[in-house]
């Protein structure tokens, strides 16, 4: 499913950050902790396409993803990846339905009935024309996780879910990644400062600000 392989990073003249060989089948689960700092969200942003390591590869289902180029690798990032990042970056002038079809425009898919379905799954069917302003922020997240969902990811990568919740429902966003991507059956990654999921998925890598 994803396949990491002797990946390294550095921002100028910085330490190098030193990923560790990972490979995660489908409905796999992997916890990536550490400080702000440490190169948790660079490593994100390098699994999902945002962020070409400077050696190494990733590998999902097969593709080599820093081989494909321009709308070749948009493409695939918006038909195997998804996306949850700590802030949502909603945007305003669209409703929550258009707001969560988003990934179709981008992986050039016609859209289909999983908008409703995944407002129906995350609780917020009733939000579907709803203005981003009016939601709280509880229900921006579960938009945001909706939209990730859409295109029903080979990967699921999550920004910090949790770092502004309560423990009551940090565990449940926690459960409802875990639900959805057992669902389909793919790789979650959650990236993360909160120790507190560790109690809910057993394996766990943890970054240093000098690299891992």
């Amino acid at each position: 499913m994803i396949t990491v392989k002797g990946i390294q990073f550095s921002y100028g003249n910085q330490p190098k950050i030193n990923i560790p060989d990972i490979e995660l089948n489908g409905g796999d689960e992997l916890l990536v902790l550490g400080k702000s700092g440490s190169g948790k969200t660079t490593f994100l942003n390098i699994l999902g396409g945002l962020l070409a390591p400077h050696q190494g590869e990733i590998l999902i289902d097969g593709v080599s993803l820093y081989k494909l180029k321009g709308h070749e690798l948009d493409k695939f990032r918006g038909s195997h990846i998804g996306i949850i990042f700590q802030k949502p970056h909603l945007l305003g002038p669209l409703t929550v339905a258009e707001n969560i079809a988003l990934p179709y425009f981008f992986a050039k898919k016609p859209s289909d009935n999983k908008v409703l379905y995944y407002l129906k799954e995350l609780g917020i069917h009733g939000k579907q024309h709803a203005r981003i302003q009016t939601l709280s922020e509880g229900e921006a997240q579960r938009v945001s996780i909706a939209r990730a969902l859409v295109n029903e990811p080979k990967i699921i990568l999550a920004d910090e879910p949790t770092s502004s919740l309560d423990d009551e429902n940090a565990g449940l966003v926690v459960n409802l990644l875990k639900n959805q991507a057992r669902k389909l059956q793919a790789a979650l990654i959650i990236v993360t400062h909160d120790q507190r999921i560790k109690n809910h998925i057993d394996r766990s890598i943890t970054f240093n600000p000098s690299g891992l």
